[in-house]
C-alpha cells in the first residue's frame, strides 16, 4: 500500500477513479456524488480507458463496475493488482450479489463488494475506511477493530464522523463544514452567522433556513446510519451546540 505521504493530492483530496460504463449513473450520480464527499473524481467507461488513465495519472482508489464492455470488472481489478503490481484500494461495484461472485471479486483483488443499488454515502463511507486502513498498514498486514469509542468524532480530516458505537458515516462538504466549527467548539454554542459564513462566500443572499436543512438532514442520516442521536441541538438566539460526549 503507499504511504500516508502519498494518499492525498496538493487540494487535500484522495483521488478516485470511477470505470462505470453506465454514463448517467457515473456522470449524474457516482461522480458528482463522490466529490460532494471530499474526494477528486475521474469517470471513465471500461477498463482500457482506466489504464490509459493511470499510465499519466496517479490514484489511490478506484471503483470497479462488473459489468465493463470488454474486460469486466473482475478481470480489471487482477490486472490491476497482478499485472500491474498496482496498490491503489479496490471497491468493486455491482448489480449482482451473488456469494461465488462476492468471493471472486474480493480474492481477485477488490478490497471491498458493494452491490447496487447503494446509497452514495455508503460508498464513500467505505472509500474513507479504505483510506484509513491504507494509511494505518503496511501492506499484508490486518488491522485491529477500532475499539468502541467513549465519544463522537470526526475522522479522515473531517469527512468522516463516528459515533461511540464505532459506526462511521461520510460527510458531503456543507455538513462537513459545519460539524468542523461545532467540534472546534468544544461544547460551546456556535453561532449561526459564524456557521453561515463558513457555508457561502455570499452571506447576504443565502438563505438561513438552508442552514436548519443541512442539521435537519444531518441529524436524520447520522440516526438512520447509527441507531443513535446526534448530540446537536439548537440553541435559541444563537446558533448551534454539539456535546461530542453525549
Amino acid at each position: 500500500m503507499p504511504d500516508a505521504s502519498s494518499i492525498r493530492t496538493q487540494t487535500g483530496l484522495a483521488r478516485v477513479v470511477v470505470v462505470e460504463d453506465d454514463a448517467e449513473l457515473r456522470d449524474r450520480i457516482l461522480v458528482p456524488g463522490l466529490i460532494d464527499f471530499g474526494f477528486e473524481v475521474t469517470g471513465v467507461d471500461s477498463a482500457e480507458a482506466l489504464y490509459r488513465h493511470i499510465l499519466g495519472n496517479a490514484c489511490e482508489l478506484v471503483v470497479l463496475d462488473v459489468g465493463l464492455p470488454q474486460e469486466d470488472g473482475f478481470s480489471a481489478a487482477t490486472h490491476l493488482r497482478d499485472a500491474l503490481g498496482m496498490s491503489v484500494g479496490i471497491v468493486i461495484l455491482t448489480g449482482r450479489d451473488a456469494g461465488q461472485d462476492r468471493v471472486r471479486g474480493l480474492s481477485g483483488g477488490a478490497d471491498a463488494y458493494l452491490a447496487k443499488p447503494l446509497q452514495i454515502e455508503v460508498l464513500a463511507a467505505t472509500l474513507h475506511s479504505l483510506l484509513r486502513r491504507m494509511k494505518a498498514a503496511p501492506a499484508g498486514i490486518e488491522t485491529a477493530p477500532l475499539p468502541t469509542l467513549p465519544e463522537w468524532r470526526l475522522e479522515s480530516d473531517g469527512w468522516c464522523l463516528r459515533s461511540p458505537k464505532g459506526k462511521s458515516m461520510a460527510l458531503t462538504l456543507a455538513e462537513r463544514r459545519v460539524m468542523t466549527l461545532l467540534v472546534a467548539g468544544g461544547g460551546e454554542p456556535v453561532e449561526r452567522e459564524i456557521l453561515i459564513a463558513e457555508l457561502t462566500e455570499d452571506v447576504a443572499s443565502f438563505d438561513p433556513h438552508r442552514l436548519e436543512m443541512i442539521v435537519h438532514r444531518l441529524r436524520r442520516k447520522v440516526e438512520q446510519r447509527t441507531g443513535q442521536t446526534l448530540p446537536l441541538r439548537a440553541v435559541r438566539g444563537t446558533g448551534y451546540v454539539f456535546a461530542s460526549g453525549g
